[in-house]
C-alpha cells in the first residue's frame, strides 16, 4: 500500500467516505473476501438510502434486449470481433422489419427497453436514424430506446457535419430515450491509442456525456479492462467517471466487463480473470459513491 493507515482506510470505506486513487491502489491489494465485504457495506449504505430508506427490502430488474443494428464499421479497433466492412460476406444493416420481429419478442416476454448501438457505419444518412427512432417510438410506445454510444455520436457529428449537441437533441426529439456507455474502454489516451486509435478519445467520450446529460438524458458508464492498461490507468478511468458524476449527474450506472480475446487482432501477455473480474467490480462499487447502481455483466 502507499503509505495508508489500512485500518483508517477500512473506517473510511464502512462509513461511506469517499476516497482518493491513492487509498484506492490500496485497497485493491487487499484480500478479495476482504474487499468483497467492504464493497457489501457500501452497497448497503446505497440501498439504505433508495425507496424512502426502505431500499434493503426492495430488488427490481427490468427485461431489455440488445439490438446490434449494423455491424459495418470503420474504426477496426483492435479489440473488437464484431466489425465488418462492406466487403465482408457476413456484413449487415438490420431492415426496420428485422428490427420489429427482435422488438415484438420482445414486447411478448414483458421487455420494456432496447439496447441499441452498431459500428461507424460510413454511409447510413442521418435521416435513416431519425426515420428508425420515429418508427419504433410511434410502434413500441412502452421500450425506451437507450441508444447510442458516445463513438457514434461522434462519428454521426462529424458525417453530417453537425454540431454534437444538435445531433443528440434531433435523436431525442426523434424518440432516442438514454444513452449507453458503450466506447468507454479505458479512459486514458496511452491505453486508447493502442487498442482503438481511430477511436474518440477520453475527452471526446466525456464530452458526449456531458452535452447528453445537459440536454436531459440520462446514461450508463462502462469500463472494458484486462488488455493493457494497468491497475492504476483503471482507476484513473474511474475516476474520470466520478468527476463526469460529480459535474453533470447523468449516470445511472456503471457497468464493467473483461476484454474477450477469441477472434480479434489485440495481443497481449494475460487476460482477467474471476478473481480480478471481482476485485475490480468491488473497487468500483467503493470508488464510485456518486453513481447507485454497479452493475454486473452477463460477458
Amino acid at each position: 500500500m502507499v503509505s495508508l493507515n489500512r485500518d483508517a482506510l477500512v473506517e473510511k470505506v464502512i462509513a461511506g467516505k469517499r476516497i482518493s486513487s491513492d487509498e484506492a491502489v490500496g485497497l485493491y491489494q487487499f484480500p478479495l473476501e476482504e474487499l468483497g465485504a467492504l464493497a457489501n457495506a457500501r452497497r448497503d449504505l446505497a440501498k439504505a438510502k433508495s425507496y424512502g430508506g426502505r431500499g434493503r427490502d426492495i430488488v427490481t430488474y427490468i427485461v431489455d434486449r440488445n439490438i446490434n443494428y449494423t455491424n459495418v464499421c470503420n474504426v477496426y479497433c483492435k479489440f473488437c470481433a464484431f466489425y465488418r466492412t462492406e466487403k465482408d460476406e457476413d456484413h449487415y444493416v438490420l431492415s426496420f422489419e428485422q428490427i420489429d420481429q427482435k422488438l415484438d419478442e420482445l414486447s411478448a416476454a414483458g421487455g420494456v427497453q432496447i439496447l441499441m448501438q452498431g459500428g461507424h457505419h460510413p454511409k447510413l444518412p442521418l435521416q435513416w436514424y431519425i426515420d428508425l427512432l420515429h418508427h419504433i417510438r410511434e410502434k413500441y410506445p412502452h421500450i425506451n430506446i437507450h441508444g447510442f454510444s458516445p463513438p457514434e455520436f461522434q462519428h454521426f457529428a462529424e458525417t453530417f457535419q453537425m454540431p454534437l449537441r444538435e445531433v443528440i437533441s434531433e435523436f431525442t426529439k426523434a424518440g432516442l430515450g438514454s444513452i449507453p456507455g458503450g466506447g468507454g474502454e479505458i479512459l486514458v489516451d496511452r491505453v486508447r491509442k493502442r487498442i482503438s486509435p481511430l477511436k474518440i478519445n477520453s475527452d471526446q467520450w466525456l464530452e458526449v456525456m456531458q452535452t447528453a446529460h445537459e440536454l436531459g438524458l440520462k446514461s450508463s458508464a462502462t469500463m472494458m479492462f484486462g488488455h493493457v492498461e494497468t491497475i492504476a490507468e483503471r482507476i484513473e478511468h474511474l475516476q474520470r467517471i466520478r468527476d463526469q458524476q460529480d459535474s453533470s449527474g447523468g449516470f445511472t450506472a456503471f457497468i464493467c466487463w473483461t476484454f474477450q480475446p477469441r477472434h480479434t487482432v489485440l495481443k497481449v501477455e494475460r487476460t482477467a480473470g474471476v478473481a480480478e473480474y471481482l476485485r475490480t467490480q468491488a473497487l468500483a462499487r467503493i470508488f464510485l459513491d456518486n453513481i447507485d447502481n454497479v452493475q454486473s455483466s452477463w460477458v
